[in-house]
């Protein structure tokens, strides 16, 4: 945070929060309500005497530049587990009602999401159709009898989220201090191992053992030739509307309490989405199905009022999709890295195409760094061919222009100075990092999501480059002065 503030940034925005499963993907969570535990930080804990300095000092030597989720959480997990204990046996009447009123007012989703997270420890990590069939199927006397015998574990789960919440909004005000804003990400679809999908099977389409009928992915398209099979269950929106869509409103309720701005991942799948029978292998044979549309949007403002979206609208977007965008007023986003395909004049990702209505990314987490999309040009998951590829590198060096030496610079300017309302940039490309720094590679499995910033390479010189580019281009808060 010190360091947006010091480089003069508004917005900062992050992946999804939750706590991941398997590969540890933010789009694939134990929960959409709950925070990652991971993410706590021990400083509080020691401070409130959950926890003991030599308890937090003695901290084993994890990889610098990446993250090594399996050590971090063989480490971290006691000593959450610690701060509990001293926790139940000492916290103050104030503290106790603290967390109470916490469980009371989050109990919509936290009640099924600790039981949940208690259960799958209990059953050693099984995907809870492999549970015991009551409770997999939530006989209310199965409940009640497995919430008795893990009631501490519940509790546990309960507690670190408390503590999730505290924590973030402690960060939020200290944000809102500086003038910043938290932009978050709300992936549409949740995973099958989820408290979502157990806690609300009505919503999603599963078979009589609860495992998925259809799922969701994408078809064919840049970053794929077989598409992308995402293996998500899909809702069964019928359902959802007989409620008033009172899960995504009770969704975004949660979501709007931690950041500012929400990403809406995959808007093009509220118009329609692309489902995949659950027995194929990949998502190149699926199908169109019709979303919920505006009724879906207009009951979230019914019940939430204006909200803060913009509309993650990248992929295939016919002009259905566009209307709905349109109807509702949201913004939608343009990636650099797309701008130098194709015909220049209908390219929306070419700047020159650019409206206000429009955030701005050099690139995304699916994206290489501008510095590895310039330098691999035969990249292992491209459908292109290494001519294309080629050929948009140097129509690239020409528009913006770049002699290529500090391409990421170059691609930080070109978006700074577009008509766009906002622009992102990626921390990778604000430090004129390669393909070693890339978040995501679609389609593959393992290795992504680790990546991690030095705090040496949050230089004062990096932060006084992109500070004086923010205020030559005009994007300085309102009620920050800019030098003449």
């Amino acid at each position: 945070m010190s360091f947006l503030h010091k480089s003069r940034q508004s917005v900062w925005q992050m992946l999804p929060l939750g706590p991941t499963g398997y590969g540890n993907s933010p789009y694939q969570t134990y929960s959409a309500f709950a925070g990652n535990p991971l993410l706590l930080s021990l400083e509080p804990l020691l401070e409130e005497g959950w926890l003991t300095p030599g308890e937090v000092e003695a901290r084993p030597a994890f990889p610098p530049e990446r993250v090594d989720y399996n050590a971090v959480s063989t480490w971290k997990m006691p000593l959450l587990w610690k701060s509990f204990e001293r926790f139940r046996a000492g916290a103050s009447g104030e503290r106790r009602d603290e967390l109470a009123a916490f469980a009371h007012r989050q109990r919509a989703w936290l009640d099924d999401y600790a039981l949940f997270m208690a259960l799958r420890e209990h059953h050693g990590g099984a995907v809870w159709t492999h549970w015991e069939r009551d409770v997999a199927f939530r006989a209310p006397a199965a409940l009640q009898g497995w919430r008795r015998k893990l009631e501490q574990r519940v509790q546990f789960h309960m507690f670190l989220q408390y503590q999730f919440f505290r924590q973030w909004q402690a960060l939020k005000a200290e944000c809102q201090r500086h003038g910043i804003q938290l932009f978050g990400d709300v992936p549409i679809f949740v995973a099958h191992d989820s408290a979502d999908v157990w806690g609300h099977p009505e919503l999603f389409y599963l078979d009589e053992h609860g495992e998925p009928t259809v799922v969701a992915g994408v078809p064919p398209d840049y970053f794929s030739e077989t598409g992308q099979r995402w293996g998500n269950p899909l809702y069964r929106w019928e359902v959802m509307a007989q409620s008033g869509y009172a899960w995504w409103i009770e969704r975004l309720r949660t979501t709007r309490e931690i950041v500012d701005i929400i990403r809406l991942d995959h808007f093009r799948g509220f118009e329609a989405y692309w489902e995949v029978s659950a027995s194929e292998e990949t998502a190149v044979n699926g199908r169109w199905v019709k979303g919920p549309g505006a009724a879906f949007f207009e009951a979230l403002h019914a019940a939430l009022g204006e909200l803060p979206i913009v509309a993650e609208d990248l992929g295939l977007i016919t002009p259905e999709v566009r209307a709905l965008q349109a109807r509702l007023g949201l913004p939608g986003m343009r990636v650099l890295q797309f701008g130098f395909s194709g015909d220049p004049r209908t390219n929306e990702n070419c700047p020159h195409n650019y409206t206000r209505d429009c955030v701005v990314y050099t690139g995304t987490h699916d994206n290489n760094t501008s510095l590895g999309w310039l330098h691999e040009i035969e990249a292992p998951d491209s459908v292109q061919s290494p001519e294309t590829a080629q050929a948009e590198r140097e129509r690239a060096l020409r528009y913006l222009p770049s002699d290529g030496r500090q391409f990421h610079w170059d691609m930080v300017r070109q978006a700074l100075r577009s008509v766009a309302t906002l622009a992102i940039i990626p921390l990778q490309d604000v430090l004129g990092l390669g393909s070693e720094a890339r978040m995501n590679r679609p389609g593959v499995a393992e290795g992504n999501w680790e990546w991690r910033c030095l705090a040496e390479q949050l230089t004062d010189e990096v932060a006084q480059r992109l500070g004086e580019l923010t205020e030559l281009y005009g994007r300085l808060p309102l009620d920050e002065p800019s030098e003449p």
